[in-house]
């Protein structure tokens, strides 16, 4: 090999070797990018995760899904009393759950798009008072005899219903119901009579504004609606099914979290607007004489 040749040929591997290495570096800064979008992609997911019911009714080989919850807006819930409220998301999707018959409270006028009835009682399955042509979702099928299965998708909103039992000569079925809208999950628990066993925690999952019964009688009293709050964690309960029995209100007030008596029948509420910590709201229902 001549001399000329010698300097070409190293020349050509010079160039070759200078390419490899800055493929390598490139590479290199490839892998790391990944590896901080991964981390980052993760941290988000986990928080999404974190905001989002559980559909039960999506299963994988490791179990139930959750679904990344929706970007937050500013939803409103509206107390009539009894276990009937009015559930609003950001966009406007009225959800009524458990419309009473007459019963002493003030008879609301309501639109909903979705009624959900938990059990088939006169005071919880008034399916006519809501106005217009509402979805009816009955937690129960005819007869009482065995529950029905409902997960399903209603424009912004996912509804699923969870199997508990309501207290009294025996234990009849009901059904508890979970809203999930603009990332937050609002879990109904109807007239549940005790607090949940793992199957019915597995099924509800996350909860943010937990609406649960105080009353004792067919459901749970204040002692066991505590023993809920402390299963759930959620951001915000709200009690109902105590009529005018105050007292019972007072024995569910008394502990750790902060009560907030209301002046209306409804607050708003956004994902980024929870307290840090559970609190109680307390909307403001007319009862008996004080509606007239």
């Amino acid at each position: 090999m001549t001399a000329e040749a010698f300097e070409k040929c190293v020349d050509v591997h010079g160039k070759d070797l200078q390419g490899s290495e800055k493929r390598t570096h490139m590479k290199r800064a490839l892998f790391a990018f990944l590896i901080v979008l991964c981390v980052v992609w993760s941290f988000i997911l986990a928080r999404e995760l974190h905001a989002a019911c559980r559909n039960p009714n999506v299963v994988e080989d490791e179990g139930p899904l959750l679904r990344p919850a929706a970007a937050s807006g500013m939803i409103e819930i509206t107390w009539f009393g009894h276990a009937f409220f009015q559930i609003t998301s950001g966009s406007g999707t009225k959800i009524v759950t458990d419309p009473f018959g007459a019963m002493g409270y003030p008879m609301p006028e309501v639109w909903p798009n979705v009624v959900t009835i938990g059990r088939e009682s006169g005071n919880h399955n008034n399916a006519g008072l809501p106005k217009g042509k509402p979805l009816i979702l009955r937690g129960v099928k005819p007869g009482a005899e065995d529950w029905e299965e409902i997960n399903m998708t209603f424009r912004d909103v996912l509804i699923y219903n969870v199997p508990i039992h309501q207290r009294g000569a025996g234990y009849f079925k009901g059904s508890a119901f979970v809203f999930e809208m603009d990332g937050l999950c609002v879990l109904h628990t109807g007239d549940v009579g005790e607090p949940f066993n793992d199957d019915q925690l597995q099924l509800i999952g996350h909860v943010d504004v937990l609406l649960l019964p105080i009353a004792g009688s067919y459901t749970m009293g204040p002692d066991n609606a505590k023993k809920v709050i402390e299963q759930l964690k959620p951001k915000i309960a709200v009690p109902y099914h105590y009529y005018h029995n105050y007292d019972l209100l007072q024995r569910f007030t008394e502990g750790p979290h902060r009560a907030h008596f209301l002046n209306t029948n409804s607050f708003s509420v956004s994902k980024d607007t929870l307290p840090s910590s559970t609190e109680i709201f307390i909307p403001k229902v007319l009862w008996g004489a004080d509606a007239l």
